[in-house]
C-alpha cells in the first residue's frame, strides 16, 4: 500500500456523519483521487508559467 494522502479517521468520520459505513479500501481509493488532483493542479500551474500551486489550480 502506498502512502496515504488523507487521514483515514477523518474520512471515516465524515462518512459516518452521513450515516454510512466505510469500506476498508475507501481511504486508499480517495488518496489516489487526491494524488491525481494534485498532479493536475501542478500541470495547470506549470501551464500558466508558475512554480506555485494556487487554490484556483484545483
Amino acid at each position: 500500500m502506498a502512502e496515504l494522502l488523507v487521514v483515514t479517521s477523518k474520512v471515516k468520520e465524515i462518512i459516518s456523519k452521513e450515516g454510512m459505513n466505510t469500506a476498508g479500501d475507501a481511504p486508499e481509493a480517495l488518496s489516489k483521487v487526491v494524488e491525481e488532483m494534485i498532479k493536475k493542479a501542478c500541470e495547470r500551474a506549470k501551464a500558466n508559467g508558475r512554480k506555485t500551486v494556487r487554490p484556483e489550480d484545483f
